[in-house]
């Protein structure tokens, strides 16, 4: 049965494939275990119901997901667009201390954990009512006509927040709203004619930008999901023998990763079997790299390089990747011309390159319980003064080429992306700064070769501070993979004419 194509929100979009297509598979993990649609309906009305009946949660209500990518933890997803609370899947990797930020800013009415996860009770304070996903679904609670419910949800209702490094030391959190959703899956239906014989690799961690490209446009385009955990995607021979047998179809991933599939040479000629397309982003794909990728596979899978902010919906903008590509090797891949959902303004511009601001339906609400900083981002259109006009500035300085392809070139700020994650440098020396006997810190990135680069902390310190005191600090405020590789002690960082920190001569020196 044809889509009716009549859903306003995600949870009515949601129910119609299920009602459609009800035995179709919609969940497939790497040990074959599969649940249909119909299975991911009624376990996500069950959710629903128990939310409403037992814990009175309720529409624009928040809860945090720590995801470890089981059915049930989607089914809980899909529970919240239901019934219109707010989602954010949440690293349960971190370190406690910033776990502890994001939760107190987005103060969630449940703390929903996977069945397959035993996280410590002390990660959280006591005031948090927190629960196991299976403790619902093994619940006796009734299962309500929730779709009544799903009826009262508009398109401009915040479907999830997704939490992202900020530079005030604080991580931000995006807001995406249904309609930026529903855009964003039919654009990507269309994009690269997604069918319901498609299933996707789900490759990216939960709380990571990718995977809303994922989740989104694969279950609600009735494709399939198939989810890889992270010690999964670690054990890089496995994941692509999996990904041959269970026949996937489309591949989404950080360059890095994919990278790293080459150089542990993971994949060959005759991997990827049934993968139609392979789209990356999220940071630089070195050409000698890409040529090889391209050189492996560009016979018979489409590549793509994609585009777009957290803030925007996942993917702004693809590019086809051709041999055409590769005629200047020093050149960055084009993030090519924006979708139909964006259009876009250059401020600050200079011979074409300015700061890419980005406009359209697909352009978020704001950061959650953030005014200042949603009011520095999401500014009005400085091209337009006779209605109001909002524009996300990225960021990102582009170029505006003959072609009308944009390409990159650089930052107007600090921010950087490594191993795919956006990072703001100032969150790192806001972390640092906060070690006593630390006078004052300056970090940087230098990249070192094609699978990435190395953050340094260069510290100026007193009594006697160490290298190991300070990286023994910083693994309790950071994640991974925004702890520094290298730290330098310094007696005093070198100033500039205006007293500041010298940043130029410090990244010169320490290269």
């Amino acid at each position: 049965m044809a889509d009716s194509n009549y859903s306003y929100n995600l949870g009515l979009k949601f129910k119609e494939i299920a009602e459609n297509y009800p035995e179709k598979i919609a969940v497939k993990y790497p040990d074959l275990k599969s649940y249909t649609y119909a299975q991911l309906d009624k376990s996500s009305d069950l959710i629903a119901s128990y939310f409403i009946s037992e814990l009175n949660i309720k529409k624009c209500d928040v809860i945090c997901i720590c995801n470890n990518k089981s059915f049930y933890a989607f089914s809980a997803m899909i529970a919240c667009l239901k019934l219109g609370i707010i989602y954010t899947n949440i690293d349960f990797n971190s370190p406690a201390s910033r776990l502890q930020k994001i939760i107190e800013r987005c103060n969630p009415k449940l703390i929903l954990k996977d069945d397959n996860l035993d996280l410590s009770e002390s990660l959280f304070e006591k005031k948090y009512l927190k629960l196991k996903v299976n403790e619902i679904i093994n619940s006796e609670v009734k299962t309500l006509d929730i779709k009544e419910y799903t009826k009262q949800i508009t398109g401009s209702n915040p479907a999830y927040i997704m939490y992202t490094s900020g530079s005030t030391g604080f991580p931000k959190g995006a807001v995406i709203t249904h309609q930026n959703l529903l855009n964003f899956i039919n654009w990507g239906k269309s994009e690269y004619s997604i069918t319901e014989n498609d299933l996707f690799t789900n490759v990216n961690p939960i709380y990571f930008d990718n995977s809303v490209f994922d989740f989104y446009v694969s279950i609600f385009n009735n494709a399939c999901l198939v989810p890889f955990n992270n010690e999964q995607v670690k054990n890089t021979l496995s994941l692509v023998k999996q990904i041959n047998e269970l026949g996937c179809t489309s591949w989404f991933s950080v360059p890095s990763l994919l990278i790293y599939l080459l150089t542990t040479k993971a994949i060959s000629e005759n991997s990827f079997k049934s993968i139609k397309r392979i789209i990356f982003g999220g940071e630089g794909f070195p050409k000698p790299k890409l040529k090889k990728l391209f050189d492996l596979f560009g016979n018979r899978i489409e590549l793509y390089n994609v585009y777009g902010p957290t803030e925007c919906t996942c993917i702004c903008s693809s590019y086809k990747i051709s041999v055409n590509d590769f005629e200047n090797m020093e050149e960055l891949a084009p993030l090519g011309r924006l979708s139909p959902n964006f259009d876009f303004v250059l401020i600050n511009e200079e011979s074409n390159i300015g700061e890419l601001c980005l406009a359209g339906p697909n352009v978020g609400i704001g950061y959650f319980n953030d005014n200042d900083r949603t009011q520095n981002s999401f500014i009005q259109n400085p091209e337009n003064n006779t209605y109001k006009d909002i524009i996300y500035k990225t960021g990102d300085l582009v170029e505006l080429k003959q072609d009308n392809f944009l390409y990159f070139r650089g930052r107007a700020d600090n921010q950087i992306k490594h191993m795919g994650y956006r990072i703001e440098l100032e969150e790192i020396e806001y972390a640092v700064n906060n070690i006593k006997d630390v006078k004052e810190v300056c970090v940087i990135y230098n990249r070192i070769n094609d699978l990435g680069g190395e953050i340094k902390a260069v510290v100026a310190v007193s009594n006697g501070l160490t290298e190991k005191n300070i990286s023994n600090e910083i693994k309790e405020k950071l994640p991974d993979y925004m702890i520094p590789k290298k730290i330098i002690i310094l007696d005093t960082l070198p100033k500039n004419q205006n007293g500041k920190i010298d940043r130029v001569k410090i990244k010169e020196s320490y290269k």
